[in-house]
């Protein structure tokens, strides 16, 4: 129960708020004109990054901000119990090496990566875990799908590739490498990539997790605007699938794949993204658009406070808690807090709405569309509710 002082720093420090023309999150934080500048600590308004200007990048950060702004546990007194303590496994194996991606779709920039975790790996102990996101804008194929044409992109690769429904997240994978008695593990994924999963893989080991050695390795930069393998990426090949331009498309695809096989590949990436007029770029490939999706962010159009959002790079889901410049705070349903850039977010389907029920041609007991439509309501399910496994929805085919 809080003291009769707490009460009272606390309401003076809600009163300077409010005098002040803040707004509050509901958290702790409060915003001016979107923007997150301070939070209550010990019954006093802390304010931070100040520098912080809307529509433009963010300003280098102090020590102090980093540490705000790094993945950390959300209110660690109120964490469940088995969150901080992982089951004592006897560490029977070295270290496995890892790559957690979304491949959607897979392209030849992926091949470069598969190759660095195969020959960064200790004896040939590596496996390659597409991710289980799936929407129409930057995830149109679903995961079986992945899998299935990196299979014969990468055939030198083919055996490590996992498919399993379980490893929704980075910390699914990782929780399962521990159980598995793996004594370490190296993570393998783009520059752009490596300082996120070092807060994430570092943050939660000994509570998630625990590894004598959590390594996170880059397989080196990627230029968009190049035209060999460095340029070759996810995004770019969404945005030819979205403009129809099947030549540009072709050239992401490796020659392991047979030319039918590449042009099924780019008609499913097309239908699966339901291409119609008045389609924005910057929802399907943000790197290519970052001023369209800096406008409808600092307009609030997009990822409001509330709003429950995927992090593509991680698997992560979580409830977006603050908005900073450009990036969020998101806090999952089992209260771990991370931070994602914007362009890294998608939101989850969730938040969306979708016609209820099956047509009325198909309605009859035992045919698909029937079956289908019983299965999202069954949590688990093929096509059933996920959220943290509980309430996410995956997509209808």
């Amino acid at each position: 129960m809080k003291s009769l002082f707490q009460f009272l720093s606390e309401s003076q420090a809600v009163q300077q708020a409010t005098r002040m023309g803040l707004k509050s999150d509901g958290h702790g934080g409060w915003y001016k004109d979107g923007e997150f500048v301070a939070k209550t600590e010990r019954g006093q308004l802390k304010f931070f990054n100040k520098r912080q200007r809307a529509g433009q990048q963010d300003p280098p950060q102090t020590d102090k901000e980093k540490k705000l702004s790094a993945t950390t546990s959300a209110e660690p007194a109120q964490e469940p119990t088995h969150m901080m303590q992982p089951a004592e496994v006897e560490k029977t194996k070295g270290t496995l090496t890892i790559a957690f991606g979304r491949f959607n779709p897979p392209t030849t920039g992926h091949e470069k990566l598969l190759d660095s975790v195969a020959s960064s790996s200790d004896e040939d102990d590596y496996i390659i875990v597409p991710s289980r996101s799936q929407d129409k804008k930057k995830n149109p194929l679903d995961a079986n799908m992945k899998v299935s044409v990196m299979q014969k992109m990468f055939p030198k690769h083919k055996d490590k590739i996992v498919n399993d429904d379980s490893n929704r997240t980075i910390f699914d994978v990782l929780k399962k490498a521990h159980t598995d008695g793996y004594a370490g593990v190296r993570i393998v994924g783009g520059a752009d990539r490596v300082g996120e999963f070092e807060k994430l893989a570092n943050n939660y080991n000994g509570k998630l997790y625990q590894f004598d050695n959590v390594e996170v390795m880059s397989a080196g930069d990627r230029d968009p605007d190049g035209e060999g393998v460095e340029g070759m990426s996810a995004s770019k090949q969404r945005k030819a699938a979205a403009e129809g331009d099947l030549k540009t498309f072709m050239k992401g695809v490796p020659s392991s794949l047979s030319q039918k096989d590449a042009e099924q590949l780019y008609k499913k990436v097309r239908s699966a993204m339901n291409i119609k007029e008045g389609w924005n770029l910057w929802e399907i490939a943000p790197k290519f658009d970052w001023k369209g999706l800096r406008e409808n962010y600092i307009g609030e159009k997009i990822f409001r406070v509330g709003q429950i959002v995927e992090n593509v790079n991680s698997g992560l889901v979580g409830r977006i808690i603050r908005r900073g410049a450009n990036h969020l705070i998101c806090v999952t349903e089992d209260k771990l807090m991370f931070k994602s850039w914007i362009k890294d977010v998608s939101e989850a389907v969730v938040n969306g709405t979708d016609v209820s029920g099956v047509p009325a041609n198909q309605r009859e007991v035992g045919t698909d569309a029937h079956r289908k439509y019983v299965e999202t309501m069954v949590p688990g399910s093929s096509y059933g509710l996920h959220f943290i496994n509980k309430y996410r929805k995956k997509l209808k085919k």
